[in-house]
């Protein structure tokens, strides 16, 4: 399945260009949170996406009307369209697709109401509040904005969603049901309710002096995850469609797969074998044997315990050679961005193989024993990628997979 266009608003860039450039280079996003008050939290840190004026991409009123997340995915959505170089016709648009995933979708757009009725009884709320807050919403909007009358999805399964969605949606071109379907995640969380939730779990790095050194994947020295927000959408295409019209192909998605834990809502297993179970079916879904993978774009969320379980899922399913892989982390720079997580991590994945360009894991000072493979520490690195994997692994024991190559092409 080509991959022909790639659209990205991240804690790093507001477009794919500054987002690789950003990633390559190793620059943090992480920052004090300004999107909501943490000023009484023990967590005051996150990765927001900066400087987005969602009036300069979308009229006034509609943004108004929008969650973030919703904003964040047609402004996606737009330059990935954009790159791909696509000219829309009634006859492409009854063959375009769209799949979406997402942790929660629009909530903040509750938020406010709900404490203004509780605190001061208010009754007051915004035109559309109760659809806009929907977590089908921002697949709605990029359907609308492109005329897309194919299938429109919404996957909501947690931090895999966004792998799971661009799985879904090769898969709606396999069955051709669609010749080009509009794939990705989004998300846009940063608010005292996850701030509050998640610090009652003790999973957030509380490192509020440093904060481009709080996600630190793999690390001995890891004590939590950032929170993170952002979007990015792929334009999926059937490989011989976007040959026809000589679009560039940057990769092709070769398999994918979906598996669950059936473990625990949050813990992973130690042995990583749920991991593993989705990592070994997406290699037999794309016909690749594990020897030919050379780079693994790891969930490497910075937690204790899911760095070790994937560690060993990775050992599970590639033996000896899990030491000739290099793997590393983006949510190093992104923090965790739950349902866009994986999209923006596939986008990484994508321009590994089509620059030959793998971005590090910065913040890796201390080797842990029980995370000992080449994790790409600090520094980028030149390497030829011809397959490599992308992994998302979710709370609620959800995990998704994606194999992607170089395009037969360019091989």
């Amino acid at each position: 399945m080509a991959v022909t266009g790639i659209g990205a608003v991240t804690p790093v860039g507001n477009n794919l260009a500054d987002t690789w450039d950003a990633l390559v280079a190793g620059r943090s996003g992480v920052a004090l949170a300004t999107l909501c008050d943490t000023s009484t939290f023990a967590v005051r840190i996150a990765a927001e996406v900066k400087n987005f004026d969602p009036g300069a991409y979308i009229p006034l009123k509609e943004a108004r009307r929008m969650s973030r997340c919703s904003q964040f995915a047609v402004v996606a959505a737009r330059q990935a369209v954009t790159d791909a170089g696509l000219s829309w016709t009634p006859e492409l648009q009854e063959r375009t697709g769209v799949v979406l995933g997402t942790g929660i979708g629009g909530v903040e757009l509750l938020i406010d109401p709900i404490v203004k009725h509780a605190t001061e009884g208010s009754t007051r709320v915004l035109p559309y509040i109760a659809i806009e807050s929907l977590a089908n919403m921002p697949a709605f909007h990029i359907g609308m904005e492109h005329g897309c009358l194919g299938p429109l999805s919404t996957v909501v399964t947690a931090c895999a969603a966004g792998t799971q969605a661009i799985g879904d949606g090769v898969e709606m071109i396999r069955r051709n049901a669609a010749d080009i379907v509009l794939a990705g995640g989004t998300e846009a969380q940063i608010n005292a309710l996850f701030f509050l939730g998640f610090m009652a779990m003790r999973v957030l790095s509380p490192r509020n002096d440093d904060p481009p050194k709080a996600s630190r994947p793999f690390d001995a020295d890891r004590d939590g995850f950032v929170i993170g927000e952002g979007a990015a959408v792929l334009v999926l295409e059937e490989l011989g469609h976007a040959q026809r019209r000589g679009a560039r192909i940057y990769a092709e998605v070769l398999g994918q797969s979906a598996s669950a834990d059936a473990y625990h809502v949050a813990q992973p297993d130690a042995n990583g074998i749920g991991p593993a179970r989705a990592m070994r079916w997406a290699l037999e879904d794309a016909g690749v044997a594990p020897e030919e993978v050379s780079y693994i774009n790891a969930h490497g969320s910075s937690t204790p315990q899911n760095d070790v379980a994937e560690t060993a899922a990775i050992k599970r399913v590639f033996g000896a050679h899990a030491y000739h892989l290099a793997v590393n982390s983006t949510k190093s720079m992104i923090g965790h961005c739950f349902g866009a997580a994986g999209a923006v991590e596939a986008v990484a994945t994508i321009m590994s193989v089509y620059t030959d360009t793998i971005h590090p894991t910065i913040n890796y000072e201390t080797p842990d024993p029980a995370c000992d493979l080449d994790y790409v520490p600090n520094v980028s690195r030149q390497r030829r990628v011809d397959v490599a994997m992308s992994n998302s692994f979710g709370l609620g024991g959800q995990n998704a997979c994606l194999v992607v190559g170089k395009p037969k092409e360019r091989a």
